[in-house]
C-alpha cells in the first residue's frame, strides 16, 4: 500500500502573533513552528496502517526550508520519506496544484491531509486536491477501516455521523476521532537517529498558477469588558440586553 500524507508547518497556538510592514507580512521571528495537528491525526492513521498492512508513507510539505524540521519530525515518527516542494505556500489552490502536480503520477492507494490548517483554517487544500486528482474525497473524517482496497469510512457531519463505504484509491481529510489524542506518536531517540538516514527530497514547483494575494492583516479586536449581572436582577439583564448588546 502507497500513502501520502499532507503535513502543514504552522505556528504554535501558543505563540503571539505579529505582523509588519503595515500589516502585509507575517511576522515570523520567535515563533514557534510545529506540525499541523490535523496532519498529525493523519499521520498516525499512516502509521497504523503501515504496521498492520505493511504500507509505505510519503509526506509532503509545500514551504521553504523552514519547513523541514518538521518533516524531520514526520520522518522521525515513522514515515519513509519526505517530498518539499520548495515554495511559499501563499494560498489554498496553489498549494493544492502543487502537491496534485508531484502526486498524479505517483500511484497513491491512500492521500490523507487535515482537515485544515490551524493557521489560516481554510480547509479548501483537500477539496481542490481532490478534484486535481480525480479521487473520491471523505472530509472531516473521523473513522477508516480497510479490507483490501475496500474502505469503510466514518465522517462527522452535523448533529451525528455518516458512514461511507468505498474503493482505493481515494483522498480523506482526518481530524481527531481518525485516531485519539493519547494515540499521537512522539519521536522516539531511536526514530531520530534513523530519520537523518531517510530521504528528505526537494523539488521545485510546477508552473502552478497563484490564485490570490494577501493585501493585508488584521488581528482580532480585543475582547471588551464583561459585564456581571446579579441573578436576580433580571430586569437590569434584560435592559442591557436590549440597550446594549441590541440582542433583544
Amino acid at each position: 500500500m502507497n500513502l501520502l500524507v499532507c503535513i502543514s508547518h504552522v505556528p504554535d497556538t501558543t505563540s503571539k502573533i505579529a505582523f509588519t510592514d503595515d500589516h502585509t507580512e507575517f511576522d515570523a521571528s520567535g515563533i514557534t513552528f510545529v506540525m499541523n495537528p490535523y496532519d498529525e491525526f493523519g499521520l498516525t492513521k499512516a502509521m497504523h496502517l503501515k504496521e498492520s498492512n505493511g504500507a509505505r508513507i510519503t509526506v509532503i510539505n509545500v514551504g521553504l526550508s523552514a519547513t523541514e524540521s518538521t518533516l524531520r519530525k514526520a520522518l522521525a515518527i515513522g514515515a519513509d520519506e519526505a517530498i518539499r516542494i520548495n515554495a511559499e505556500p501563499t494560498d489554498a489552490a496553489y498549494v493544492a496544484e502543487l502537491i496534485a502536480d508531484y502526486a498524479r503520477d505517483k500511484n497513491f492507494d491512500l492521500i490523507i491531509t487535515g482537515r485544515e490548517s490551524i493557521d489560516y483554517n481554510g480547509g479548501a487544500v483537500p477539496g481542490i486536491l481532490s478534484v486535481h486528482l480525480n479521487l473520491p474525497f471523505v472530509n472531516a473524517c473521523i473513522g477508516l477501516d480497510l479490507n483490501g482496497d475496500q474502505a469503510t469510512l466514518v465522517r462527522e457531519i452535523d448533529g451525528g455521523k455518516e458512514t461511507l463505504q468505498g474503493k482505493l484509491p481515494l483522498l480523506i481529510a482526518g481530524q481527531k476521532g481518525l485516531v485519539e489524542e493519547k494515540d499521537l506518536r512522539i519521536p522516539a531517540m531511536r526514530g531520530i537517529m534513523m530519520a537523518r538516514k531517510k530521504p528528505l527530497t526537494v523539488i521545485e514547483p510546477s508552473e502552478a498558477t497563484k490564485q490570490t494575494m494577501v493585501l493585508n492583516y488584521d488581528l482580532p479586536k480585543e475582547k471588551e469588558a464583561c459585564t456581571l449581572i446579579d441573578p436576580d436582577q433580571v430586569d437590569q439583564l434584560v435592559e442591557l440586553l436590549h440597550r446594549e448588546a441590541k440582542v433583544i
